[in-house]
């Protein structure tokens, strides 16, 4: 009987042990995650620190805030996720304590019921007596193995009854760590949701604050658009120029550096660090009603004098200013373009060979205090998607 519970137990243990179902993070992962949000959390901090020293209430503290809120939100579904899986084990847990109370119920019945047994026999005939009234030898030799094995039973069941024992006070140590660890959690999920509490209303009051201002951000869209207008149109020139050239020169390493640069798509490092502040293609603007910007990259948020690096070997085709949005750097890789907008200082010159994560300049801080990588890839003549081909910022 007790060989039967004791498999039910092993497999309550080995329960602990298989590994968390398809697409369920382990607690390993989830504490990874949670240290990689609280160090992008205060990476936003910094940039968010700059734009607010301004006291301007730009769209770039806006952003800066919104990026805020989505890290603590990813920080406080890591801690969710902890939660969860502490949750599912002090339930196994639970349920192994409630299978070894039971073993040890049935085993000291047992135990009882065989001493009681015993306590009957020796009162209606003694040990020897039993030996001497046997028939034969074989009777006899079978009765001492009797006795030795009756001996041995009670033995072994005193053994499990403190083996199993100690297992369940293991077990009941084991689940009161882990609620003291779910209380832990449990309360720092409490003051990150204050925190996330915090961070909503100073948004709310930003984006009311920047509707006031509606003029003015109108004002300054307009400019940017113009001044993207004569990026566009320059970008358009450099890249049908050298296409052009790689069309009369067909040569063999420009093709090689085309297959390479596709080969590493998703696994680009990001120019600079930071956030992405506007992403590709259309969306609305974050405080204009009615407004959809048309981005043909990514935006990249950052702090004050943060080095631009390529992201890939190529050659430098231009280096071009702008108005308002600083100087821009266009990469060549085969029929591959990278563009690097919104530079203070460019470190390199047009024809020159740079290395991939070779630094090219020093990123613009505007007057609102922010720092903003206007960054882009075309293939050919076409825009792509920098976040498909980029790895995790």
């Amino acid at each position: 009987m007790f060989a039967g519970r004791g498999v039910l137990v092993v497999l309550f243990f080995c329960l602990l042990s298989i590994p968390p179902a398809f697409g369920q993070k382990s607690k390993a992962q989830l504490q990874q995650e949670k240290q990689r949000n609280l160090a992008k959390i205060k990476e936003v901090e910094g940039i968010l620190s700059e734009t607010v020293a301004k006291k301007t209430n730009s769209l770039g503290e806006l952003n800066a805030l919104n990026q805020r809120i989505r890290q603590q939100e990813n920080l406080i579904n890591s801690i969710k996720g902890e939660i969860g899986l502490l949750d599912g084990e002090i339930s196994e847990n639970n349920d192994i304590i409630e299978a070894l109370e039971r073993d040890l119920q049935q085993l000291r019945k047992e135990l009882t019921d065989m001493l009681y047994a015993a306590q009957k026999t020796k009162n209606s005939i003694s040990p020897l007596s039993f030996l001497f009234s046997a028939q034969s030898l074989n009777d006899l030799l079978t009765r001492l193995r009797y006795m030795e094995q009756y001996a041995q039973a009670r033995e072994l069941q005193a053994k499990q009854i403190v083996k199993v024992q100690d297992e369940l006070a293991g077990q009941v140590k084991a689940i009161e760590g882990k609620r003291a660890e779910m209380q832990t959690l449990l309360n720092e999920q409490m003051a990150e949701s204050r925190n996330l509490a915090e961070l909503k209303k100073k948004q709310d009051n930003l984006v009311k604050t920047l509707a006031k201002q509606e003029k003015k951000l109108r004002g300054d869209l307009e400019s940017t658009k113009k001044t993207i207008a004569m990026l566009d149109k320059k970008i358009e020139e450099i890249i049908r120029e050298e296409l052009a050239r790689a069309k009369r020169e067909a040569s063999k390493d420009a093709v090689a550096l085309s297959s390479n640069f596709e080969e590493n798509k998703s696994k680009f490092s990001y120019p600079v660090s930071g956030f992405v502040s506007l992403g590709f293609g259309r969306q609305a603007h974050p405080v204009l009603k009615g407004v959809i910007l048309q981005n043909e990259g990514v935006n990249i948020q950052t702090k004050k004098g943060e080095k631009v690096r390529s992201i890939f070997e190529g050659e430098v085709r231009a280096v071009a200013v702008m108005p308002t949005i600083g100087n821009s750097v266009i990469i060549n890789h085969g029929n591959y373009f990278t563009v690097y907008s919104g530079l203070k200082e460019v470190f390199v010159r047009t024809g020159q060979k740079v290395a991939t994560n070779e630094e090219i300049g020093e990123v613009m801080t505007n007057s609102d205090g922010v720092s903003e990588l206007r960054f882009r890839i075309y293939k050919d003549r076409t825009p792509l998607d920098p976040q498909q081909w980029l790895g995790r910022l």
